[in-house]
């Protein structure tokens, strides 16, 4: 077994064993057990590919209280799957206990990888991923009680994604802003609220339409900046060499004389 696969394959055993250890505890039917093991699967692959591009052998601190907080979302996005595709009843506080702690444990990582020096750019795409696919599970979980306009909220980091291949300048570098990251922190906050169904129908409506209005200015934020820095890719002109000047009969053509010719230039 190469080191390079040994961290993301614990983290799929132990996947599994959390996978088995909710189903023999609050149940968990095929729909969960197939999208916890296509979840565990995906990330296993990710990591592994992650580490080779980044020419790594091993997982950092930080990158260890990440998969922590993965495992989890993995276990909430079973229970979900289970309750939407067979209609089983959600565990709410097992669910809503499982969504804290991951929530939680994202102000950890970060701090753990500063203080061991071992910050990098697939710790910190790891973590956002982890965070992204948390409040996509979310959203769907609260769709059918509050609305389908929520799924903005879990869809709206996928559809930068995707504007991202169809749009080379949108994958530009945004400068750091700690903004973006306390509204992603207030959309899972906002949404394990309404998970655990603790403000009555409305006021959970009224706070999940303020969560998105923070997201939709925090990427009109970013697509904006992106917009104007830009790098429109122009096409030269092409330049028409100057003709000599030529006698005809009496009289010379010199340039002055070609103004009125038809230029190609492409623009």
């Amino acid at each position: 077994m190469s080191t390079v696969r040994t961290g993301p394959q614990i983290g799929l055993i132990v996947q599994i064993v959390l996978l088995a250890g909710l189903a023999a505890t609050v149940g968990l039917g095929v729909a969960g057990w197939l999208a916890g093991l296509a979840y565990g699967a995906v990330t296993y692959l990710a990591l592994v590919r992650g580490l080779r591009h980044a020419g790594s052998d091993r997982l950092g601190p930080a990158d260890w209280v990440t998969m922590g907080r993965g495992l989890l979302v993995g276990a909430v996005t079973a229970l979900i799957a289970d309750a939407l595709i067979n209609g089983r009843p959600t565990p709410v506080a097992l669910l809503v206990a499982m969504t804290a702690v991951a929530l939680a444990l994202d102000a950890v990582d970060g701090k753990v990888a500063r203080r061991t020096g071992t910050t990098s750019a697939l710790g910190a795409r790891f973590d956002m991923e982890v965070d992204s696919f948390l409040v996509l599970v979310l959203s769907l979980h609260v769709a059918p009680s509050v609305g389908a306009w929520v799924l903005a909220i879990g869809l709206m980091r996928y559809v930068f994604l995707i504007a991202g291949w169809l749009l080379p300048w949108v994958n530009a570098q945004l400068p750091h802003r700690y903004w973006r990251k306390v509204v992603a922190a207030v959309q899972g906050i906002m949404l394990t609220v309404a998970t655990a169904q603790v403000l009555p129908g409305v006021l959970t409506t009224v706070v999940l339409v303020a969560a998105l209005g923070l997201l939709v200015e925090s990427f009109g934020r970013d697509v904006g900046w992106l917009w104007r820095h830009r790098q429109v890719r122009t096409v030269p002109a092409v330049v028409v060499p100057a003709m000599p000047t030529v006698p005809i009969g009496m009289r010379r053509v010199d340039e002055r004389d070609l103004s009125t010719a038809p230029v190609l230039s492409l623009r």
